[in-house]
């Protein structure tokens, strides 16, 4: 008996170890999955990519946290809601709905409200709470500056226009829906480029020109309006690397992994 209950009581630390705090989001079916820092610097909402229609939830979503956590900056990945695969693969919101805009933006500000009501109570500083997106979730990061005011920005391989020859066809049918990808007025109001703000928090922009998935040049569009606008911003070009290589030591190349380092740095001169 004294076997089982130590048994027991060892697998419960260790579930206590491994688990993450699930928040609920009011008001929405998102969540964010909690790893809180010791003494956090900053916070940040990590948004996984994945076209708006699925998520890249591990190694754009845990990983990441993972690392940002052991870095002393608590990570708050938001589960936001996307078209899914069966939308993807049947056309079905031609009929139904579905998940679409606003939705995935409204999840967005939900954990941003969130963790300024909470960031007492969570030991983060107020002025240190940002939101950092890859891909899609890039496109969604720089989307929650249009209704609120993070205080730093990190769009990884983002997804920026609607409206360009360069634009993420994917992504802007699971945003905009199956009728909404036709509405230009639709398309311009969701291109980042279109709708940077002198106010817009500083923002750390990276990419690859060889990304064989959204196109390099969606983050060269949204660098010439941050620039346009005298936003202050860090964006590096790097030559290889790819996509989706997330925080990850073996995807992507040698020569962009430094990422990582290089947004430390930034981080610590808008803080």
């Amino acid at each position: 008996m004294k076997r089982v209950l130590t048994i027991i009581c060892a697998l419960l630390l260790y579930a206590g170890i491994q688990g993450q705090t699930i928040v609920h989001l009011s008001g929405t079916t998102a969540t964010l999955e909690c790893y809180n820092a010791e003494h956090p610097v900053a916070a940040v909402v990590v948004c996984p990519g994945g076209s708006y229609s699925w998520l890249d939830y591990k190694v754009e979503g845990v990983e990441v946290a993972q690392w940002l956590q052991a870095h002393g900056i608590s990570a708050y990945v938001l589960r936001y809601r996307v078209q899914g695969w069966w939308a993807w693969a049947t056309h079905y919101r031609l009929i139904f709905r579905g998940n679409r805009y606003p939705d995935p933006l409204r999840d967005a500000e939900a954990a941003i409200d969130w963790l300024t009501a909470n960031a007492d109570s969570l030991g983060i500083p107020t002025e240190g709470i940002g939101i950092m997106g890859f891909s899609a979730g890039g496109h969604l990061a720089m989307l929650s500056t249009y209704t609120r005011q993070p205080a730093f920005v990190a769009p990884i391989y983002p997804v920026v226009t609607m409206r360009q020859e360069c634009c993420h066809t994917r992504s802007r049918r699971a945003l905009l829906g199956e009728y909404g990808r036709c509405n230009q007025v639709m398309r311009d109001s969701l291109s980042l480029e279109e709708h940077v703000r002198p106010d817009c928090p500083p923002v750390f922009l990276v990419n690859c020109v060889d990304d064989p998935i959204v196109d390099y040049r969606n983050s060269v569009i949204l660098d010439s309006a941050l620039t346009a606008n005298n936003v202050p911003h860090r964006y590096i070009q790097y030559q290889t690397g790819g996509h989706g290589f997330g925080m990850s030591d073996t995807r992507g190349s040698a020569e962009c992994r430094p990422w990582k380092e290089e947004f430390l740095k930034w981080l610590k001169t808008v803080l």
